[in-house]
């Protein structure tokens, strides 16, 4: 295992909730209603697929880019106030810094959503940071985990990455890594060279060693 890359959005922090009352927000504007089941659909996917499909529901004629601004206000004024990482998150981190392990943040949220995240995350944890703003084609399409490896100088087969969607398991597959997926909104399910798990408390150093090793 030479490096190892992690999501952010409900791998890390726990903002899927935050995202969920931004887009209920941004929906009553457009003139429409957002249900759990919306946001199944989207999570780990790009803020242009979120707001083509917000569109597409509600049947508003609104500019994209100012339903796109409308949701990038609404988290980074939330997210100001500071966010909670998930439960096993901080310990991981840690251990994978104090072995000298490359990292990297590979998320799909635009850069100023990832900012406000690493105000409260710590940047010192991460090498680099890939966002949505920094690929043509985000998660699903393996392209940002590539980016990742290649910024770190290594190769993708040879980096565990640690997920919670669906569209980021797909995208880190893709690209060679062997995956941790941490299910939040939507199941993911056990797989050759994915390990599932409940909760980063049941991951450390020892568990992604013997991941990397099984999938090589």
């Amino acid at each position: 295992m030479d490096a190892v890359l992690f999501d952010m959005d409900g791998l890390l922090v726990d903002s899927e909730k935050i995202w969920f009352q931004v887009e209920a927000e941004v929906m009553r504007r457009l003139g429409g209603d957002w249900t759990p089941a919306d946001q199944e659909r989207l999570v780990g996917g790009s803020m242009a697929s979120s707001v083509a499909y917000m569109l597409k529901v509600s049947g508003s004629d609104a500019a994209p880019g100012k339903v796109a601004a409308w949701m990038l206000e609404g988290m980074t004024g939330r997210l100001a106030d500071g966010v909670e990482m998930m439960p096993g998150a901080a310990e991981l981190l840690s251990a994978v810094r104090r072995a000298g392990l490359p990292t990297a943040l590979v998320t799909s949220s635009a850069r100023p959503i990832a900012e406000a995240c690493l105000d409260g995350i710590g940047r010192h944890h991460f090498d680099h940071v890939v966002t949505g703003d920094d690929v043509t084609m985000t998660k699903p399409d393996p392209e940002p985990y590539r980016r990742a490896a290649r910024l770190l100088g290594v190769a993708a087969a040879r980096c565990v990455a640690l997920e919670d969607s669906p569209n980021g398991v797909a995208s880190a597959t893709a690209a060679g890594c062997r995956v941790v997926a941490v299910p939040s909104v939507v199941p993911i399910p056990r797989a050759p060279g994915r390990l599932v798990v409940g909760s980063l408390r049941e991951v450390d150093l020892a568990a992604l060693r013997r991941l990397s090793a099984a999938g090589r």
